[in-house]
């Protein structure tokens, strides 16, 4: 029977370069975007094309009621879900901290912590030994900003990071005896599209000298550890947080 994942957030950036190599390796993939249906089902079309399964779902992060018919869905169409990469997510606007409001908070929060809280109990349901799964595996996409803080640019961004990297460590030991893995990716500095949508198209150009490695990562690289995080491979190995970010 196939694998099945769901990776939230996959038509774009590093959703969808773990979305090509998650088919690449044999995975019927779920992924799910918000607005840009083109973006999204242009993956599937790919994936498909190179003899893979993939259906693209829109679903809303922020809405609960959303978050269930995806997993409605991708129960009917692929199966029981095994692997699941919770890699929506949203900056919110930049800004000192003295000028965020309580609506970006609400956003940031519903989308970066509790759409996560929400994707993991459903898959819980479903790969927990004790429920009649037979076990399964879950990456985060965390980021180094709930380390470094994000000072001056995206604080309310970092917290919430940081709430995700919490989430990990204490569903991974949760979770450990019944079956589940739960890791995290933190990725630095990577090559996507985040910074010209944020306003910033020369940002990773100016902030490439504090990395020891001299460069940008790209969604590829991220996309690699994720797999192996998932994989067999990693059999041992839960509740840890993987930088990635060339020594930054």
């Amino acid at each position: 029977m196939q694998q099945v994942m769901i990776v939230t957030g996959g038509s774009q950036g590093i959703g969808e370069a773990v979305a090509r190599l998650a088919a690449s390796r044999g995975y019927a993939v779920a992924l799910t975007y918000q607005s840009n249906q083109g973006l999204a089902d242009a993956v599937v079309t790919d994936i498909v094309a190179a003899g893979g399964r993939a259906i693209a779902v829109r679903a809303e992060m922020a809405d609960e009621a959303s978050i269930l018919e995806l997993y409605r869905i991708v129960d009917a169409e692929l199966g029981r879900v095994i692997a699941l990469v919770n890699n929506a997510g949203t900056p919110g606007p930049m800004g000192l901290i003295d000028s965020v409001t309580t609506q970006t908070l609400d956003m940031v929060l519903a989308v970066n912590v509790r759409a996560p809280f929400l994707m993991i109990r459903e898959a819980v349901a479903r790969m927990a030994t004790d429920r009649g799964g037979s076990g399964g595996a879950i990456v985060n996409i965390s980021s180094r900003a709930a380390e470094i803080g994000g000072a001056g640019e995206w604080i309310h961004y970092a917290a919430s990071k940081g709430a995700l990297d919490s989430l990990t460590i204490g569903a991974s030991k949760e979770l450990a005896a019944r079956g589940i893995r739960v890791n995290a990716v933190s990725p630095g500095l990577i090559q996507t599209d985040l910074h010209a949508r944020a306003g910033l198209p020369d940002r990773l150009t100016k902030m490439v000298g504090g990395v020891p490695m001299g460069r940008v990562g790209s969604t590829d690289e991220v996309a690699t550890a994720v797999l192996w995080l998932l994989s067999p491979e990693a059999s041992y190995i839960t509740g840890v947080i993987v930088p990635i970010s060339g020594g930054r």
